[in-house]
């Protein structure tokens, strides 16, 4: 199936965990060229690699270290905390739209997910077909809803939180996965239509967990870095 992908890169300017964390250099090279060089790798022309920003900076570091242009402006109202990914998206097709790009399947890269190879892209793409909502990135739960992650009913008890609580071995439990934020390929005329969690058809592409590091905190950013240091 050969398709045509549009790459969209998020990256809002403001960053409560990690401040201004897009541009902030790990392993002296800016956050969001990672995805960017990922993006690339994976046979992407720039022409077709969308960074969406509401940042003057983050623009021209976008600029003037990837060699990447940005075609436009992200709204201040879809910069806020409150901004839902669906609409981030939207605008940023319709932008493709028009500048008159062709393509048949979106992907979103954010940039919060450094240790996503080219590799994870092409073969979440490999997974994508017909009747497909989204192929999305995920990695093994750390805690098991059959297993090791309970509940509390309306007195208070614990309760497992699937199940009948009679598994003893986690490796008898069912798998379970949580998304990585790591590669999400999206069904253009599904996001049209509907929110990205309210897509019936959702494949998985499994990641390593020691690939699937999501940034939120500072902690994260010291382990991210730790990890690409020694794999350099």
């Amino acid at each position: 199936m050969s398709i045509t992908p549009l790459y969209i890169i998020p990256a809002r300017g403001g960053s409560r965990g990690i401040p201004h964390k897009n541009i902030k250099l790990m392993c002296g090279k800016p956050l969001i060229a990672y995805s960017i060089d990922a993006a690339r790798r994976a046979g992407a022309p720039d022409s077709h690699i969308l960074v969406s920003t509401d940042d003057e900076e983050i623009a021209r570091v976008v600029v003037d270290n990837a060699g990447l242009t940005v075609p436009f402006m992200r709204p201040d109202a879809l910069a806020t905390d409150t901004a839902g990914s669906r609409e981030v998206i939207l605008h940023a097709m319709d932008e493709a739209d028009r500048m008159g790009l062709r393509y048949d399947v979106v992907v979103l890269l954010q940039p919060t997910s450094p240790m996503r190879t080219a590799d994870d892209i092409t073969a979440a793409l490999s997974l994508y077909r017909d009747g497909v909502d989204m192929v999305v990135s995920v990695a093994e739960a750390p805690c098991n809803p059959y297993y090791d992650c309970f509940e509390t009913d309306a007195d208070g008890v614990l309760h497992v939180s699937k199940g009948d609580g009679l598994i003893t071995r986690r490796q008898d439990a069912p798998p379970a996965w949580v998304y990585n934020g790591a590669v999400y390929v999206i069904n253009p005329a599904s996001i049209r239509a509907m929110a990205l969690g309210e897509f019936p058809v959702r494949i998985p592409y499994v990641m390593p967990r020691s690939r699937s590091i999501d940034l939120d905190t500072p902690l994260d950013w010291t382990i991210a870095e730790a990890l690409i240091a020694r794999a350099e």
